[in-house]
């Protein structure tokens, strides 16, 4: 199969994309930076824009699958309006441009998947969160019912479309993880808030691994949450970490300590979802760290 990867040099990107070379697949990954992608090997890096099918359209007659996982770091720094304003025109951009290269191709590729994330819900409860459950209202459902509908209109070109709603990605060295990790270091670990919230994590093997699953699942379609089966709130997630680093679990980071250091970007530790891969597990994909703490033994000790 030859994929198109559109946020190719992420985290998930890159591991999608090393994955699914190993496995014989022919990988291009678009990216701003071509000459400084660093990619795995067997990825061929592309230039592009972000914003127009402008250098690799003549690759989509070719493709069989676009993956768009394009889209601004939420956690790269605090929310300014005119941040606020790049995570959204950044997810916008990128998927006008995948439907208008779709649009242009006189041979399409069979199957479209699109990023979203369980922020789609909004900041939940203890209730659980299904593909069917609403959308939420705050900015970051309202950012991910735009993404999801920023390449909707593919729909209509006769291909498959799925929508990958991920939830916390964990991986040694990106992501959230080092950043929960990091108190646990300092002998500081401790609940985040009320720590009642609900954290959706899922390993990135996991990931990787339902991404392809879907990919190649000619029968899959529409939203699949791609979070672990168990669900934990912020406290017993803290928990497992600290028995896994053998560090102590005792100090609180009070909400409006949070809010003063990180503003409004403080609902990405303080809102959570009890987001469940119903349709994934109901489609038979089998998860290799269904568990918390095996999956943190794997990440943290290998």
């Amino acid at each position: 199969m030859k994929v198109i990867i559109t946020g190719g040099t992420g985290l998930i990107g890159r591991a999608l994309g090393q994955s699914l070379v190993a496995r014989g697949h022919q990988v291009w990954a678009l990216t701003r930076s071509p000459q400084s992608a660093h990619l795995p090997s067997g990825i061929e890096p592309v230039g592009w824009d972000g914003e127009t099918p402008r250098g690799w359209q003549p690759l989509v007659e070719q493709a069989d699958a676009v993956i768009n996982l394009a889209g601004e770091n939420l956690g790269a720094g605090r929310w300014s309006l005119e941040r606020k304003a790049r995570i959204l025109n950044s997810r916008l951009n990128a998927g006008r441009a995948v439907v208008q290269a779709l649009q242009a191709a006189t041979h399409r590729p069979h199957t479209l998947i699109q990023a979203s994330a369980v922020g789609y819900y909004g900041p939940g409860d203890n209730t659980l969160l299904t593909e069917s459950s609403p959308a939420g209202q705050d900015y970051l459902a309202q950012v991910a019912v735009a993404w999801e509908k920023s390449t909707a209109e593919a729909e209509t070109l006769g291909l498959r479309r799925v929508v990958v709603r991920t939830g916390i990605v964990l991986d040694a060295h990106e992501g959230a993880l080092p950043r929960l990790v990091l108190p646990f270091r300092l002998m500081a670990g401790g609940p985040l808030g009320s720590g009642r919230q609900y954290l959706p994590w899922i390993h990135l093997v996991d990931e990787v691994n339902a991404i392809q699953f879907l990919l190649e699942k000619p029968s899959a379609n529409g939203p699949y949450n791609l979070a672990a089966p168990q669900p934990l709130s912020q406290s017993d997630f803290g928990r497992v970490l600290g028995r896994v680093l053998r560090r102590p679990y005792w100090l609180p980071a009070p909400a409006f300590a949070l809010h003063l250091a990180l503003g409004e970007m403080s609902t990405l530790v303080l809102d959570g979802q009890r987001a469940v891969p119903s349709r994934l597990l109901e489609l038979g994909y089998s998860f290799a760290y269904p568990d918390l703490e095996p999956a943190l033994n794997h990440i943290l000790k290998t």
